[in-house]
């Protein structure tokens, strides 16, 4: 196991330190080069403000401006609420283990930290897969997209997504603090073979259900496309602006799944398949694969904001500071530069 516990005894050699130098048994501390050790705490400091900074603004625009008060959107400030907690919680307590590679700060924050952690990012994958679910809908039975999903329905679906995160975090947390641990290393993913059922709530099932959902999405839309485009062929502005239409919704679904996928597949993998090869998988590489999953909410806040114009006037105000001007004509901005999809 990656995991080497140290007997300060006489095994000890010069260039061997320890978390703790004054117990019987610790763990090895990851030796890094002042330089490189403020470097990472930079870099890594900037993605948790940026978290916070971007899902701030997402959370500001819905609940400020009652024009985006909309079933979507509500599913969207779920996330973004899931992911600025991400930022705020879970970041500062992963960049502080990965740079120093020991945990000072005792068991019991250690296993509030790891159920926040679990928690708050099945949170965010849900939420996508929530909003997922809501595109099909509105893509492929548009007649029926206002009956079914209203405020009701994200209501259900934001309360599934934070009590099923809840109960997978305490549940993975109770089950992986039940095993032999070194005690200065908080052994966040020494998950055993049972965990994988929480892997599979969190991730596996998640992305099954967002893949299928946009891929039918996007078949939906090609085809409506192809519609358009048959029914207007003498009209060479028609097959321009269909093709522009094709271009685009690709690209918007590329960009949604790639990122997901590329964000969390390499944790969820060496996650799941490490408790199978007798956790051969070094901690330094899957401490490194949740720092990319954890900045996929980062990226949430441009992929599902930023791409929507109202969002971006929207935050053109709050930051220009026009939101605390009496008239600013949201209103009209919001007719001019409302999109469908």
């Amino acid at each position: 196991m990656e995991y080497e516990l140290i007997f300060n005894m006489t095994n000890t050699g010069k260039d061997i330190h320890l978390c703790y130098e004054s117990d019987n048994v610790s763990c090895k501390m990851a030796i890094i080069p002042s330089t490189i050790r403020v470097l990472l705490y930079v870099f890594l400091g900037s993605i948790s403000v940026l978290t916070l900074c971007g899902n701030l603004l997402v959370i500001i625009a819905i609940i400020y401006f009652k024009q985006l008060h909309t079933p979507t959107n509500y599913l969207i400030l779920s996330l973004a609420m899931s992911d600025l907690l991400v930022g705020a919680l879970v970041l500062p307590l992963v960049i502080v283990f990965s740079v120093s590679s020991c945990w000072y700060l005792g068991d019991f924050i250690c296993k509030i930290r790891h159920s926040f952690d679990v928690s708050l990012t099945t949170s965010s994958i849900l939420n996508l897969c929530f909003i997922s679910i809501d595109r099909y809908v509105a893509v492929c039975h548009p007649l029926r997209y206002k009956s079914k999903i209203n405020a009701r329905a994200s209501a259900i679906m934001i309360l599934l997504s934070w009590g099923v995160s809840a109960l997978v975090g305490i549940g993975i947390t109770a089950v992986g603090r039940n095993e032999e641990k070194c005690e200065q290393l908080c052994f966040s993913f020494h998950i055993p073979v049972s965990g994988i059922i929480g892997c599979v709530l969190s991730f596996y099932l998640p992305a099954v259900i967002m893949l299928s959902t946009y891929f039918k999405i996007f078949l939906v839309a090609q085809k409506q496309a192809h519609s358009i485009q048959n029914s207007n062929c003498q009209s060479v502005k028609s097959g321009a602006s269909v093709s522009k239409m094709e271009r685009k919704a690709t690209k918007t679904l590329a960009i949604v799944m790639g990122a997901f996928l590329i964000c969390w597949t390499p944790f969820f993998t060496g996650v799941t398949i490490n408790p199978l090869i007798n956790y051969s998988i070094p901690i330094t590489a899957i401490e490194t694969f949740a720092l990319l999953g954890s900045s996929n909410s980062v990226l949430n806040p441009f992929i599902y904001a930023f791409f929507y114009s109202w969002f971006r006037v929207a935050f053109r105000m709050i930051i220009s500071g026009k939101i605390f001007q009496g008239n600013f004509g949201f209103h009209d901005w919001i007719l001019r530069y409302m999109r469908v999809f």
